[in-house]
């Protein structure tokens, strides 16, 4: 048998296995599906058959090499489970690689965020700290122009990724270009376990204040978020979670980040679906009476479990959510592995917040793209559905999750956008440290703000002295942070951001209103417990 033919029947067993699952599951119902719907079932896979045969035989171009597969992985399937929903998805074993490596939170490798540039040349954003490519030595920018002696000249990241990656122990040599080096520099790397944190930053952000920004949640973020607060230690007078742009992940992790601040027993959240018995996760350990003010922060690519996270705090008023309001993620997907290293997504799950909402949009009559990218959310609250918090608060379903205060991020200027694009901070960064090195206790003062003027004008970039001084403070900031993150480490980089964000700065100063918040919900519970005691003797 050919590999053409191998690959073709592969793709096709792999179908009709996701076909035969989706039967099974359509039929785990009160009473057996009716003989004339698993009639319908069988007749419509007799048509794809068909279809595809006459396809095969009859197309003007053949299909051959990886065609037949493509039209199988990344048609009929995706196809088939977006007319389910949005988010059933099937990975092809690049993807559910990647998928996998997510959320385990950690893989084998040199430990370099990679990117590839308008002219094709792969450069590292960032070397993971701690990892073999950071104690090398290697510097964001760096061009990466062969991996053990071959050359990247037309390679994708992924396909320099994988060159990168490998056993652990074992070495790969790494050549590679930077600015202000006379000759190429070589790198002698030995792959090691590299952890994929999904907590970037933790920290005290003020005296008592902590900082925590969640990325996204894998299988590790339940111990990352517990060894930040334990790292806090009885000095913890308030928090502030960072969870805007995080799209979610792992289900396990979130309720452990919630068991961390939510008195025991407290509801966290809730799974109900049609062919599996009802699941409620609730606060096994909880806080142990240790109570601090929180204020999350959100937006609208807060999404999924990190929706799970926002929706528990603020439903058993524990925290003050901030924000935008977010994406509206409420189904939960079941991840079936496959043959071949391939992998199913399948929705089997709407979650609820303890309060019973379901914060899912609709989708029904929208395309992917409106979906994913046109989020605004509802403003008028008429028609969703109504809760209400321990205390008593009004809260609402569908639609996402509507903070308790809303933050407007800041837009960005021309001028900013200007800058970004050409990518001119790592530039300067490449240019200003090329030949000196800074302080920790270093400043953007004006003698740096003339050198970043001098090598703007370098890179033909027309603005007016108005736009630059309109923008100073975001231009010191990332000048800052990038010649941070080279010198110390990608972290000391984001510290430097962090510390100036408006939105953060609006988060500290909206603690005094979480604690008032946590207060009237302490005395709230309080009240409640008494009426129940008094219950009895009044009968």
């Amino acid at each position: 048998m050919s590999i053409r033919t191998r690959r073709t029947l592969f793709s096709l067993i792999v179908f009709f296995t996701l076909c035969a699952l989706g039967g099974m599951i359509l039929s785990q119902q009160v009473g057996a599906q009716s003989a004339a719907d698993e009639s319908d079932f069988r007749d419509s896979l007799k048509t794809f058959s068909q279809v595809y045969a006459i396809v095969a035989k009859n197309y003007a171009e053949p299909l051959t090499g990886d065609m037949p597969s493509k039209v199988i992985f990344d048609g009929a399937i995706p196809e088939m489970l977006h007319t389910l929903d949005p988010h059933s998805s099937f990975y092809n074993p690049q993807a559910y690689a990647r998928m996998q490596e997510e959320q385990t939170g950690k893989y084998y490798g040199v430990g370099m965020l990679i990117v590839q540039q308008p002219d094709g040349q792969v450069a590292v954003v960032h070397p993971i700290e701690g990892g073999p490519a950071f104690h090398a030595g290697v510097h964001p920018g760096d061009i990466i122009t062969s991996i053990d002696g071959k050359s990247t000249k037309g390679m994708t990241t992924d396909q320099v990724a994988a060159l990168l990656k490998g056993e652990r122990g074992t070495t790969v040599t790494v050549t590679m270009t930077r600015v202000g080096a006379n000759a190429p520099l070589t790198f002698q790397l030995t792959r090691d376990e590299i952890p994929n944190n999904s907590i970037d930053l933790a920290y005290y952000i003020r005296p008592g204040i902590g900082y925590i920004h969640i990325i996204q949640f894998t299988e590790t973020t339940g111990r990352e978020f517990d060894d930040a607060i334990d790292n806090f230690g009885p000095g913890l007078k308030g928090l502030v979670v960072d969870l805007r742009g995080n799209p979610g992940g792992v289900l396990v992790d979130a309720v452990q980040v919630c068991d961390r601040l939510l008195k025991r027993g407290q509801i966290i959240v809730s799974q109900r679906g049609r062919a599996y018995p009802e699941q409620v996760y609730r606060a096994t350990h909880g806080n142990g009476g240790r109570d601090f003010p929180i204020v999350v922060l959100v937006n609208r690519g807060t999404a999924s479990a990190a929706e799970i996270v926002t929706g528990a705090l603020q439903d058993h008023d524990r925290a003050l959510v901030a924000g935008e309001t977010t994406f509206g993620k409420g189904l939960v997907q079941t991840v079936y592995n496959l043959d071949d290293k391939t992998g199913l997504a399948l929705t089997t799950y709407h979650y609820y917040t303890p309060s019973g909402r379901l914060i899912q949009r609709n989708y029904n009559g929208v395309s992917l793209y409106d979906y994913y990218y046109d989020i605004d959310q509802p403003t008028d609250q008429k028609n969703r559905e109504v809760k209400l918090t321990d205390s008593g608060r009004t809260v609402y379903g569908g639609g996402g999750i509507t903070p308790d205060v809303h933050l407007q991020p800041p837009a960005s200027t021309p001028f900013q956008e200007a800058l970004l694009d050409h990518d001119v901070f790592l530039g300067f960064t490449e240019h200003y440290l090329a030949h000196r090195a800074i302080p920790r206790d270093f400043e953007v003062n004006d003698a740096v703000l003339n050198d970043f003027r001098q090598y703007l004008a370098t890179q033909n970039i027309d603005y007016t002295p108005q736009a630059f001084n309109q923008n100073l403070d975001w231009v010191k900031v990332f000048i800052k942070s990038g010649l941070f993150q080279t010198e110390f480490g990608y972290t000391a980089g984001l510290r430097a951001r962090a510390d100036w964000d408006p939105e953060i700065q609006q988060g500290i100063a909206l603690l005094p209103q979480a604690a008032q918040l946590e207060d009237h919900a302490l005395k709230v519970d309080a009240e409640k417990e008494a009426a129940l005691d008094k219950g009895p003797a009044q009968q």
